[in-house]
């Protein structure tokens, strides 16, 4: 998942690190519902940055549950996977997207 990415810009988050979620603006509940029903099962979360609406760098988050509620907000229990640097922004139906490449970390002998 490199291209079209969806992302939300919210909060930092880090690789391994729990993020749990409540989900309530009508673009990231689809968001959210869309990863969901694509299979990919994750999106990108960045930092807001007013220049560039979210920051050059970022993580990826994997959905592990969601649990919907009545009135439609969720909580979503996501956990950090790979960072990765914004090569390109965009927008889809109200939320941002990005094309991304991955980070390699430098192994520590």
């Amino acid at each position: 998942l490199t291209k079209n990415v969806p992302m939300f810009v919210c909060t930092m988050a880090y690789p391994t690190v729990p993020c749990p979620l409540h989900v309530f603006e009508p673009r990231y509940r689809l968001m959210i519902r869309r990863s969901m029903e694509t299979g990919t099962k994750q999106f990108g979360m960045c930092i807001s940055d007013p220049q560039n609406g979210f920051a050059d760098y970022g993580c990826m988050l994997q959905i592990r549950n969601v649990h919907f509620l009545p009135d439609g907000r969720s909580v979503v229990d996501t956990v950090g996977g790979k960072r990765f640097r914004v090569l390109r922004r965009g927008m889809k139906d109200g939320y941002c997207t990005a094309d991304i490449e991955y980070l390699e970390d430098v192994k520590v002998c």
